[in-house]
């Protein structure tokens, strides 16, 4: 039954029909890595710096060694057979030794093992480090940073977009926007912690950890263990929360194995949460200059964007977004460049919508000011610079749906009501803001692998290695088996999450859908083609001479379209078997015929978004409602409206909680989230879920979702775009504005806090 959570089906868009695994996980029946039962297991407890820059001049172990069930402790002076992981090669970073070398706080330097997790705690915390320390560099404005130009460190970012003379165009412009804006330092703060087990048979190795890429696991603790690849499996069919955290290869999987073997017996490590701030990655700290210039009539004319962000000494990580902000409106002229900023941290990673949520966040700032400057209203200045081909190259959208949104979202929240003059509005003692911005996110696609069994009773199996991170997989993945095959989706069972399945892509840049199930799509017509022509090859049965174009498969039969039809039982006996499976690869366009190949061997390929023949993405529109009290500047989101286009939408009862879930999340970054940092020590402050703030139900009231339908042949077979990051895309954006709207004070700098209105 059709409801604000699972909406009815539109254009294009697929029933709202309930997880696939939700009653596993209401009742706790999902097992999680951390949660699978191994046969005597030996405890890991991790030991880290509390240092961010220096060297280790002494570890007395002693003290630790005497607690009682401390079977070993691995420091850096043990654990030299060890391969070393090179940064971007699946591998989170390439600060992976145990020192003597301190990189960053909280770097992990021993690994204590015991018979039981307390004798393990208790022997952590009596191992002492003695160090020879130096003064770190911890962030902007810190002494010691180094600066290097994207470009010039990043293959993946060697060509950042460029179009005509942005500097004249900006420089001749009636009117000219000129502004620096800020994003903080965010951890992920999944609700599962980052956890690894590892238990080996002989000489292999079986790895139960979250993650979002388990090829890429593999592949990568193979690789420093020093062994085949195919000597390891790694399991992880459910993920409690990633968000980009889980999604590459972290130094202690390989630690913990190599305990393993050490100990002949199975090791857990389940790492705290302060540790998780530190052994993982986190959304990097970035910094923006925008120039915007535009006629009196609201045409943009230039827009110029740098940008800096953060990263380790060690490796040169960059989301470079401006890849993607420079295609959103027809800009004129073009001119971008980003920096990456070393300094004494861990490295940062991939977290929602990495590259769009900061660059976004600045250029849609920079928008509604230059919409105020003009006298404009804001929706209306985004419709005067909507463009179906980018700025770049002139390449045409695939498809673009952008102001359809607008028009939506705008009607649903009332937008007329809006009084353009800052201030104008209230609600007794709270100032009244408007603000709107726009979401995009590139479609991506990359290669996968699928396996699918049909049997006569019309049973399916489909098993593919994607992830199950909350999104949904195994519910959509099981609808598009069950179209294609014509059963219900009860008759489907869906394996994922493994590497004993065939290979998909990592669980992010919103790509699983679209890869995935264009991958199952294409084993199950493999299927189909089967069926069909032994229907009507055969010398006698209902469906003999046929055409096969007029066939289907619906309720367990083949079918044509006059509604003869034949049970799959007498097909299969026709055929002579007691079941069909095929398996097939499935290799998006402009990508190499080995991606698969690539894909089995940890590496991945992707196209779409800005690149290929047409720039590809989803989009969307949000409208925020904000008021601040006018004697106090407390700030409340009493409601949100987003719509949003992203092709076709495989079930909407997921999608729905995608997007949901992500305006949350942007009006979190707007104001509550921020990773405080102690500049002195280079160390997080707030490393616990008590200080890192994040939204409760009280501070969001009111979250209107509305589906827009689309249709986009060319972005892939199955016509998915991918949305699971789209929708906190901008959401800072609109918060900001509408702040601006209810006070007259522009906030630059994230997160929007009580202080900064005083």
């Amino acid at each position: 039954m059709a409801s604000a959570a699972a909406p009815s089906p539109k254009a294009n868009m697929g029933a709202p029909a309930p997880r696939y695994d939700a009653r596993l996980k209401v009742t706790g029946e999902a097992r999680y890595p951390a949660d699978v039962a191994v046969a005597n297991p030996a405890f890991a407890v991790l030991v880290t710096s509390s240092i961010a820059k220096g060297r280790i001049e002494r570890l007395d172990l002693d003290q630790a060694r005497a607690v009682p069930g401390v079977l070993d402790i691995l420091t850096y002076e043990n654990t030299g057979e060890l391969k070393p992981a090179k940064f971007g090669q699946g591998s989170s970073t390439s600060i992976q030794d145990l020192g003597p070398d301190i990189f960053q706080d909280g770097q992990i330097i021993a690994v204590v093992l015991a018979d039981t997790f307390e004798a393990a705690t208790e022997a952590a915390q009596s191992v002492k480090a003695t160090y020879a320390a130096q003064a770190p560099s911890a962030t902007f404005g810190s002494q010691g940073l180094n600066s290097e130009d994207a470009a010039k460190v990043s293959q993946q970012h060697e060509h950042l977009p460029e179009a005509g003379d942005a500097e004249t165009a900006i420089g001749g412009a009636d009117v000219t926007i000129d502004g620096h804006y800020g994003t903080p330092t965010q951890h992920h703060n999944p609700i599962e912690l980052f956890a690894t087990t590892c238990e080996w048979t002989a000489d292999r190795l079986t790895v139960y950890e979250p993650s979002q890429f388990v090829y890429g696991l593999r592949n990568g603790v193979a690789q420093r263990l020093g062994i085949a690849p195919e000597k390891v499996r790694v399991a992880s069919h459910y993920v409690g929360g990633a968000f980009g955290s889980k999604g590459t290869m972290t130094p202690r999987t390989a630690m913990i194995a190599l305990a393993a073997k050490r100990l002949n017996r199975p090791v857990k490590l389940v790492a705290t949460r302060d540790q998780g701030f530190t052994i993982a990655t986190y959304r990097a700290e970035t910094r923006h200059h925008i120039r915007l210039g535009a006629r009196r009539d609201g045409k943009l004319v230039g827009y110029a964007h740098e940008g800096w962000e953060i990263s380790s000494r060690s490796d040169p990580y960059v989301v470079a977004g401006v890849e993607d902000s420079a295609q959103l409106y027809a800009f004129g002229a073009v001119k971008t460049k980003v920096n990456v900023v070393h300094a004494d941290r861990n490295t940062p990673g991939y977290m929602r919508s990495p590259p769009v949520v900061p660059y976004i966040f600045a250029l849609e700032s920079a928008m509604d000011e230059m919409a105020e400057k003009l006298g404009m209203d804001p929706i209306e200045f985004r419709r005067v610079n909507d463009t179906m081909t980018s700025p770049i190259e002139n390449k045409p959208y695939s498809s673009r749906s952008l102001m359809a949104c607008y028009d939506r979202a705008a009607e649903a929240f009332g937008w007329k009501r809006r009084n353009r003059l800052p201030g104008s509005m209230r609600d007794g003692e709270w100032l009244v803001g408007y603000g709107c911005a726009t979401a995009v996110y590139p479609t991506h696609i990359g290669p996968a692998a699928a396996r699918v069994r049909l049997m006569p009773n019309g049973d399916v199996r489909v098993q593919i290695a994607a992830h199950e991170i909350g999104n949904g997989v195994y519910t959509v993945l099981g609808q598009m088996a069950a179209e294609r095959l014509g059963v219900g989706l009860s008759s489907v069972k869906v394996e994922v999450g493994d590497t004993r399945l065939p290979p998909a892509p990592v669980a992010g840049g919103s790509n699983t859908t679209a890869s995935s199930c264009s991958a199952v799509l294409k084993t199950c017509d493999a299927i189909r083609a089967k069926l069909f022509h032994a229907s009507v090859t055969a010398n006698d049965g209902p469906l003999a001479g046929r055409n096969v174009e007029e066939l289907t498969l619906t309720d367990g039969k083949v079918a044509a379209s006059d509604g003869t039809g034949e049970n799959l039982a007498d097909v299969f006996k026709r055929l002579g078997m007691s079941t069909i499976e095929e398996y097939s690869e499935f290799v998006p366009d402009g990508l190499e015929p080995d991606a698969v190949a690539d894909l089995y061997a940890g590496k991945l390929t992707m196209t779409g978004g800005p690149h290929g023949k047409k720039v590809m993405y989803a989009m969307g529109a949000e409208l925020v409602e904000v008021h601040v009290h006018s004697q106090t500047c407390e700030i409340r989101v009493p409601r949100i409206v987003g719509a949003f286009a992203a092709g076709r939408l495989m079930n909407t009862r997921t999608v729905h909680s995608q997007y949901m879930g992500g305006m949350i999340w942007g009006i979190s970054s707007a104001l509550h989230e921020a990773t405080e940092i102690d500049t002195r020590y280079a160390r997080y402050v707030n490393d616990n879920l008590a200080d890192y703030m994040v939204p409760v139900n009280a501070d969001v009231k009111d979250v209107q979702v509305i589906l827009v339908p689309e249709v986009d042949h060319d972005v892939n077979p199955a016509g998915v775009k991918g949305l699971g990051e789209l929708a906190n895309v901008g959401t800072a954006a609109a918060v900001a504005n509408a702040v601006y709207h209810a006070t007259g004070k522009r906030i630059h700098q994230l997160p929007i806090r009580i202080e900064k209105l005083l």
